[in-house]
């Protein structure tokens, strides 16, 4: 939990009416060395602590990780192993995947359909070029034939 600066404003305050703005100074000084004996003592727990307790047990510990790395390695290995038999067991009796086409094939392929695209052009081309045989003995292109105009009052009987 931390305490904001409107929370120590309204200790202050109240600090204030409570002591008095004379005897307020002397208490802050008592609270302020207080509080940096706190500080030290913490410190030097901590210390203790860090130097008495853990040092020693990571010193105990390093004997104890070295001896279990190769463990932790062959698990790794048999874990994997296993995992790469149990992919083959579900590959049983699956089709295999189909290869990739080969570069040349796919090369032939491209020159082929551009071949092909090259001569359908030229069919084109050649086609605009050619008369008719209405402008071959005319001289004038023939009128497009154009469909007859839908019906609109609908078909009538002939028994009518």
């Amino acid at each position: 939990m931390k305490i904001g600066i409107a929370e120590i404003i309204v200790i202050c305050v109240i600090a204030l009416v409570a002591l008095g703005p004379e005897k307020l100074p002397i208490y802050a000084k008592k609270l302020g060395a207080s509080l940096k004996e706190v500080k030290k003592v913490t410190g030097d727990l901590s210390k203790d602590i860090r130097e008495n307790i853990v040092e020693p047990l990571d010193e105990a510990s390093a004997p104890l990780k070295e001896a279990i790395e190769p463990i932790v390695s062959l698990k790794e290995d048999v874990n994997k192993s296993i995992d790469d038999v149990t992919k083959s067991f579900k590959t049983i009796g699956k089709p295999a995947k189909k290869e990739e086409a080969k570069p040349e094939v796919i090369e032939a392929e491209v020159t082929e359909t551009a071949a092909a695209e090259v001569e359908t052009q030229a069919a084109a081309e050649t086609a605009e070029e050619t008369p008719s045989l209405a402008e071959t003995y005319t001289g004038r292109k023939a009128p497009r034939r154009q469909r007859p105009a839908a019906k609109t009052a609908g078909r009538r009987s002939h028994n009518a």
